[in-house]
């Protein structure tokens, strides 16, 4: 598998959507319904109550929402991979290492809000990239700030993701501060637009936007697969951030800012683990992304070729046995 994928052929697209369906059967043969977390936000209800008008709450039909969910963010995050040419051949590698990963912890395959702000931090990842060189940065600074903007209010703790705008404000462009204030203009645009929509409808209230955040230390794994898929989580990242590492002198400039910016992602992930994580590890499930590139890279530059595939194939065997037996 691990050889079918290190290639880039159009026919990859396919086996990594029967790989994903592998994955993820059991959740079409036992669905669930969406997971309410402590920080879900105003977007996030508003969503999840227009698809249970048309769905009349259908576990079936959230089974299905989250599978194209994972499965796009899998697609999107690996052509961005060969996009900025992370690795130094395309390939479909980020893709399946995403479906792994996320197929690791049970409650990440089920639509939640965590899930649906992944969605907008791929895209969001991609466009802070694309800051270094680009003509109209002002544009692209309130497009981007926008859309982090939007995560709080889909899940509160992803607040913490403004630490990442910062960042990668200071790391690509040069200190101007109408653009830093372009950038402030951008973040708050979604608040003043909400804000303006419940006056008018008589329903301000701030509780409605800005729900309490707390902060808490991680929780201890709960069972040994929960235990099981930490380790198998931070693993592959371990080796892949070592080889990534070891190669950086080898890469292009936006290719090390590329990576600075993934590992900079993955630190704000583990962050938002503090923040309202509620009783559960859906709040974790942002780590995914940074991670699945990790992945990607220990499966990419592993010396040999059976080590790789040995990696793969326990992991694989592991959520195999946890979806199949422990959760069925």
């Amino acid at each position: 598998m691990i050889g079918i994928f290190k290639q880039k052929n159009q026919g990859n697209a396919l086996i990594l959507l029967l790989y994903a369906l592998a994955l993820k059967f059991p959740f079409f043969l036992h669905p669930e319904k969406y997971v309410v977390n402590e920080g879900d936000n105003y977007i996030y209800n508003i969503l999840v109550g227009f698809i249970d008008s048309l769905s009349g709450g259908s576990p079936l039909v959230y089974a299905v929402l989250a599978f194209l969910l994972l499965f796009m963010q899998a697609t999107l995050l690996n052509r961005i991979s060969n996009s900025l040419k992370l690795l130094p051949r395309s390939n479909f590698l980020v893709g399946m290492s995403y479906i792994l990963v996320t197929s690791l912890v049970h409650e990440w395959n089920l639509f939640s809000a965590p899930l649906v702000v992944n969605s907008l931090l791929v895209w969001i990842y991609y466009r802070l990239t694309n800051l270094y060189n680009n003509n109209n940065p002002k544009t692209a600074i309130f497009n981007v700030s926008m859309l982090v903007g939007l995560l709080p209010l889909i899940y509160s703790p992803a607040l913490v993701f403004l630490v990442l705008l910062m960042f990668a404000i200071v790391v690509t462009r040069p200190f101007r501060i109408t653009e830093w204030l372009v950038a402030l203009l951008g973040f708050t645009t979604p608040y003043y637009f909400l804000f303006v929509l419940l006056y008018l409808a008589g329903q301000w209230s701030w509780h409605k936007v800005i729900p309490p955040i707390s902060f808490h230390l991680p929780r201890l794994p709960a069972s040994l697969w929960i235990t099981g898929g930490i380790f198998f989580m931070v693993l592959p990242f371990l080796i892949g951030a070592w080889y990534a590492q070891s190669n950086l002198g080898k890469m292009l400039i936006q290719v090390r800012k590329c990576w600075s910016l993934l590992l900079v992602l993955l630190i704000v992930s583990v962050l938002i683990i503090l923040v309202n994580p509620g009783n559960n590890y859906l709040h974790w499930l942002p780590v995914v992304l940074p991670l699945a590139l990790f992945h990607a890279a220990a499966y990419y530059y592993l010396p040999g070729k059976w080590f790789p595939v040995l990696l793969h194939w326990v992991i694989f065997a592991f959520v195999i046995m946890l979806h199949y037996t422990v959760h069925t």
